[in-house]
Order: C-alpha cells, then structure tokens, then sequence
C-alpha cells in the first residue's frame, strides 16, 4: 500500500475554469443534460411557448427560445456564474422548493464544456443583449434587437474536453435520450406550447392542451391515451392523481411510467415496486404496465437536493406513500371492470325451456352412423377402391366404349390403370411426405418424444427452435443473407418517437435477418414482413416488435463477432417464444430433422440442453 508524506504536498484552491469542468462532469452528463436544465429554465421563467432546436443530436448546436421574462444585461452575465440564482436566499428556502432549478449550477456547468450564446429582453426593455461564453469566460456583451424572452444556444459540447466528448453515444441514441427528457418536462405543464425540431425536421409540435390527458395524447399517441384509466386519492400526506394503464395493455418494454413530485420528474424504484404490487395477480410477469403518476405534497416534507440532477427525491416518509400509490391502484383497478361484462337484464329475452319429465321430445336427434373401412389404401391394387356391386353392372365388361376416353379404354371393357400407375410408386411418395419415418409424439406442446436404439429422445421444443433459428440468424448476419415471410396484410406499430431513432439505426441488422420494417410518420413503424420462422399473426408482430426495442436498446460490443452472435441469439430467443406451436407429427418430425442438421444440436447458444435420453435401463429402474 503506498505510503503518502501529507506534509510534503501542496494543497491550492482549483482555478474557476477547472473547477466548472468538474461541476459541468455531475449536472452534464450528455446532449440531454443540456436540453433538460434549459427547458427547466424556461418553465421558470413563466414561458407559455417554448422550442427546442438540436442539431446533429446536440453536438452541434442545442437551441432553446422561450418566451419567459428575459434578463437584464446584468442579469444575462450574472447568470453563467456558479451558484448564481434567483431561487433561493436563505438555507430555509431550500425547503420550500417550488421551482425546477435553485442550484445556479446548470448554465456555468454547460459554459464550461461549450460555447453559448444568450439572447435576452424583458418587456420593459426597448432593445435586448446578447452575451458569449465560451471555456467558462464571458467574451463579449453586446446591444442587440431581439423578442421577449430568451434564446440560448450551446454550440460544440465538450469541445474541450475531447475525453467526454469521445463518450458520447451514436446520434440516434443521442436523440432517444433528448426526447426523452423533451417529454418529462412537457409532461409537468400541459399548458404550454412546447416544439422539437431535429436537424430541421420537426419531431414534436404540442399546442397548449386542454388536460393532460390531451398533452399525453398529443406526446405519447392516441394508442397509449385510450389504454389508460384515471387515478386519484387525497390524504393528508399527499394528493395522488394521473393515470395508469390497463392491465391488458402491459408490455415487455420499459416505456411511459412517469412519477412527478410538485410538478417535478423523478425516477424511484421503490414506488415502482408500489405500482407493480398493485397490479400482482393481474398481469404476467415480465410486463410493465404504463403509468403516469402526480403526487403533490408540503415542500418541507421532501428532498429534492440530493442529486445534482435532480432526478431523485426523498420522502420524509417513503413508506406511506409507498402503501398509499399501492391502495390507490388496488380500488382503481377494482373499480374498472377490465373483463366482459354479465348482463342480468332479462326484458325481451326469450324463455329457455325447463327441461322436466317430458325431457325426451327435446333430445337431439340422434347422428347418423358413418360407415368406413379404417383399412383402405387407395394406392393398393390400382388405386381405386373395388367397385359397388350396381357400379359394375352398369358398366359391363360388353359395354360400348366410350369416345371421350380412349386413353383409359380397353378391349370394350373400363380399366383404371391407365389413370393410376402403380410402377409410378405414388403410395410411396405420398407417404414420405406427409408421414413420419418414427413414431413422434407431442408432450403438452412443450416437448416432442420419439423413440432411438438406447430409448426415448425427449426434445424441447422451444430450445429446440431457439438453437435453429440462432444459427441460421449468426449465418444471415455474417453472409447478409435472409428469408423474409411477407405479411398478407402489414401491421401498423407505434413505438413512440423516442424509439424510431433505434429503428433507423439498426435498419440494416433489421434487414439483414429478415424483417422488413419501414418507418410510417414520425412515431410508427410499419411490419411487412418477418423472418422465417417467426409468426405473422398480428398480434405476435406486436410482441416482437416490443421485444425488439428492448434487444435494440441494450448496448452493444464493439466487435463484430461478439455483437453479430449477441444479436442472433436475442433474436433467436424471441422468434422460439413467439412462433406458431408445434400441433402435428409432421412439424415436430421435421423440427427434429432440422435441428440434428445443426452444428451443435445439443445445446442452445446460451448452454441450455436442447434434448435428452431416457434410456431402457432408466425406464427398467421406474418398474423395480
């Protein structure tokens, strides 16, 4: 361990510029860091109508006008100065936090690591200012005409600090995580104006709205709008109200759960775990369901210091709002009758006759009895089955033949074997193709067994696919070669405008493997067709568009074979779990061939057994 000589060192205060770069390292984490503190900051100041402009998702340029009470030139300067603020006075404001920022960390941190431009005018004010920073130095302060309001606009984040620019994620991941915070703010104030623009396109364009379930809408789709139900409680610790979804409406894929405190986002695994024990018994697991919960409480009973983004909060009693969201849920959802409902009104339905002594004059008639030979083979002999006894006596041996078939006449008598030859052996093709060679039989629609030499093979079915479709996935990716089932009818999926950057950046891979995605608006794509092996039931399209976003969202290694086999064995997993069942011999014969035709038919990709043996002496064992 080494041995340090603290009176040796030299202990100095950090330069101004070093130590914003350290600040700028907690409260700006990426391009939606900046976006966040600048939307707040605007909220703040009393702002009905506020843009959003990016830029290569933020690396460039990330703009934000709003239409609040602007600064004076003073004001415009002062504000880049750490712990400058207009929040807070006194130690006791701290608990009494009404607002998004108080810390007068946000603009010096976001100084520090770019270039901004601050244009500003208060009413009063016949012309504005415009203020430059850059490296945590005002450069200049100049008179200028400009609206009411404020305009800022950060150029080249990280510019100097190349070691954190360089961690910056692709642009469509970027662009997800801006959106997203784009959304927690607009979700806090429906009624005001918000707009998003990207790369000149625009993403978002919310008027005013009348509730929040109308901003929901307008944010989130009409889809994720009508899935939910209102919820509401008012104690004398806090007001509870919102939104939560359906419990048939859950899905795999984290996605709409928002907690607000006073107007402010906040993430909170703990409250989760409240909602989530609301729902238990109704809802599979591995489902979430969507929520939009409000809580308003006395600022003095909550912290919302202890993260320098401020993303997390502190009760001074989490355990009671813990059992008061988890109450809340349970009536609400005991309230909405989710299931179809019984009507008891008789008025206008006809009797259903009491059936008494007289109960034969309504017994069904009897079915007619069906007569068959269970040992035909209409390929034995020559494929025809012996004619009836009036057959033949109509047709004689002396009989006329007939002029429209002399191919199959002979001689003035009928003969059949012209049709059906038996050297063309049709019995035997017949039979290859529609029976199995063994004896197959299907366990539960979980396994397939059919007898070996050393005893019973017993497969599973889903690990069974899933090896199957991870090696041909692995090959489809590295030769960029696909089998794509098109769809009789493509199937529409909203995915929210968060997600479509995901899409469009993982197109090829998509491609590759065989789907056949194209975007349709700005927050849906369209499902035309899927791999082969996958279902194309409308419903499973869903699913597995739900699953992919999660296999989409998760980080992916650099290497090409690392990702290239991480990727074929998620797809893999997801195409075994949402695929037809096996429901005939023939397609479980033909799942076993095909999985001993692969290179390891043993295990799954992941190591899972795919197969097993029970043997004579196992079975003699289970009779002693």
């Amino acid at each position: 361990m080494p041995c340090f000589d603290f009176g040796t060192m030299d202990i100095r205060i950090l330069p101004s510029s070093i130590a914003n770069v350290i600040a700028a390292g907690e409260v700006v984490e990426r391009p939606a860091s900046v976006v966040k503190e600048l939307m707040e900051n605007a909220v703040d100041a009393g702002a009905d109508n506020i843009a959003v402009v990016i830029s290569d998702s933020g690396r460039t340029l990330i703009q934000v006008i709003d239409n609040g009470c602007g600064m004076s030139p003073d004001e415009a300067v002062l504000c880049f100065e750490r712990h400058a603020t207009s929040k807070i006075a006194t130690a006791e404001d701290l608990m009494d936090i009404h607002t998004f920022g108080f810390r007068g960390e946000a603009l010096a941190a976001i100084a520090a690591v770019s270039e901004v431009t601050l244009k500003t005018r208060r009413e009063e004010d016949e012309v504005g200012c415009e203020v430059c920073f850059a490296d945590s130095v005002h450069r200049s302060t100049e008179m200028v005409a400009a609206p009411k309001g404020s305009n800022f606009a950060v150029r080249n984040l990280f510019c100097n600090v190349p070691a954190r620019r360089k961690f910056i994620k692709s642009p469509n991941v970027e662009l997800k995580h801006i959106i997203s915070e784009f959304n927690h703010v607009a979700l806090t104030r429906p009624d005001v104006a918000f707009s998003l623009t990207h790369n000149g396109k625009d993403i978002y364009v919310l008027k005013a709205a009348m509730s929040l379930k109308y901003r929901i809408q307008d944010l989130l789709g009409s889809g994720v709008a009508g899935e939910v139900v209102d919820i509401s409680a008012e104690t004398s610790v806090v007001k509870l109200t919102g939104y939560i979804g359906r419990p048939d409406q859950a899905k795999k894929s984290l996605g709409n759960q928002y907690f607000f405190v006073n107007g402010r986002y906040f993430r909170s695994q703990y409250l989760h775990k409240a909602v989530m024990k609301g729902y238990e018994n109704l809802i599979p697991e591995g489902v979430t369901p969507s929520y939009f919960i409000y809580l308003e409480v006395d600022p003095h009973s909550v912290d919302v210091n202890i993260s320098p983004r401020k993303t997390e909060v502190k009760f001074e009693d989490d355990s009671v709002i813990f059992q008061i969201i988890y109450a809340c849920i349970r009536e609400t959802l005991g309230k909405n009758s989710f299931g179809d409902s019984i009507d008891f009104d008789r008025e206008g339905v006809p009797d259903i006759p009491v059936i008494g002594k007289n109960f034969e004059e309504y017994r069904p008639a009897a079915e007619p009895a069906i007569s068959f030979d269970p040992g035909y083979n209409p390929f034995n002999d020559d494929g025809f089955p012996s004619e009836p006894q009036h057959f033949q006596n109509s047709i004689g041996h002396d009989s006329a033949p007939s002029p429209v078939s002399s191919g199959g006449m002979r001689g003035g008598g009928v003969s059949y074997s012209g049709m059906v030859d038996k050297s063309d052996n049709y019995g035997k093709l017949f039979e290859d193709r529609t029976m199995p060679s063994k004896s197959v039989i299907i366990m539960q629609g979980k396994y397939i067994l059919t007898e070996v030499k050393s005893g019973i093979l017993a497969v599973n079915i889903r690990r069974a696919k899933e090896r199957i479709l991870y090696e041909r996935f692995l090959k489809a990716i590295s030769a960029n070669s696909h089998i794509t089932q098109t769809a009789l009818f493509p199937v529409s999926v909203y995915v929210g405008a968060e997600n479509m950057p995901l899409f469009e950046e993982h197109s090829a891979l998509l491609s590759s493997v065989g789907f056949d995605i194209s975007p349709f608006g700005k927050d849906t794509v369209v499902v035309n067709g899927v791999p082969e092996g996958y279902s194309v039931e409308e419903g499973k399209v869903r699913t597995v568009i739900s699953d992919i976003l999660l296999v989409l969202s998760d980080g992916h290694s650099d290497l090409p074979e690392i990702m290239a086999s991480s990727m074929a064995e998620k797809f893999a997993k997801i195409g075994a779990s949402e695929d037809d069942p096996v429901t005939s011999t023939v397609e479980a014969q033909r799942l076993i061939d095909t999985l001993f035709a692969c290179e390891n038919a043993e295990f799954t990709s992941s190591g899972h057994r795919t197969m097993a043996i029970l043997t004579t002496e196992e079975m003699d064992k289970k009779f002693n």
